[in-house]
């Protein structure tokens, strides 16, 4: 059994995807390739693996909508779109669904090899003993998961990370360009109105648990806070 970090290509350009594997093999990696979207579904319930970089333009279905299945049913499992779509409109779609980057066509194998590496090395990084942060949050930074009142938050991997900030100190106003650097892997390809939306989201998943409590503070002109209790 092979013990390097196993990586899925899903990408049904042959010649493109013989470049990616070969760049990746020959760095030290597994590489599995798949040309379609069943195909990667049906490889990821086989065999899990340690990163799947996606072609966005795949025959069956749409590149999007495959990274929510596969979140769907692995959470967690970082991802990198590749794609010959580089309108910005696109780039912000993927990364606002959680993948962790977006390599646009034509690519460099050395770079798309580098980024795989500084996806896994982030993701790698020893992790702290799971605290409890406040009287109604736990995290688990071990599990990437956090508790509100004793219930799982289903959460993608920025709202998380957004959450988590705001947890570990509660009271302290965190701009908007401050959250972004702390949740986003790249904040330079996110915006204010980006942040609005995932604490949109996150109310409202708080909110689905405790109606009468909004435990996340708005400051107008200045950003976000936890409530202190």
């Amino acid at each position: 059994m092979s013990t390097r970090p196993r990586i899925l290509v899903v990408e049904d350009e042959p010649a493109i995807a013989d470049t990616i594997v070969y760049a990746l093999s020959t760095d030290g990696f597994d590489v599995q390739w798949v040309a379609t979207g069943s195909e990667a579904l049906a490889a990821l319930d086989k065999q899990p693996c340690a990163l799947a970089i996606l072609d966005v333009g795949l025959p069956d279905i749409n590149g999007f909508d495959l990274f929510k299945r596969v979140s769907a049913q692995h959470p967690g499992l970082p991802a990198i779109f590749l794609t010959a779509r580089s309108a910005e409109i696109d780039r912000v779609v993927g990364l606002e669904l959680g993948a962790d980057d977006y390599v646009a066509k034509p690519f460099s194998p050395r770079e798309l090899v580098a980024r795989v590496r500084a996806v896994l090395r982030r993701l790698t990084k020893p992790a702290p003993r799971p605290a409890a942060t406040s009287a109604a949050f736990i995290i688990d930074d071990e599990r990437k998961t956090i508790r509100y009142r004793g219930v799982a938050l289903e959460l993608p991997r920025i709202e998380y990370r957004l959450l988590k900030v705001l947890i570990e100190r509660p009271g302290r106003v965190f701009s908007r360009d401050e959250l972004m650097s702390r949740a986003w892997d790249d904040p330079g390809a996110s915006f204010d109105r980006t942040v609005d939306t995932h604490i949109k989201s996150l109310r409202a998943k708080l909110r689905a648990i405790a109606p009468d409590d909004d435990p996340i503070q708005t400051h107008r002109g200045l950003g976000y806070s936890l409530r202190e209790t």
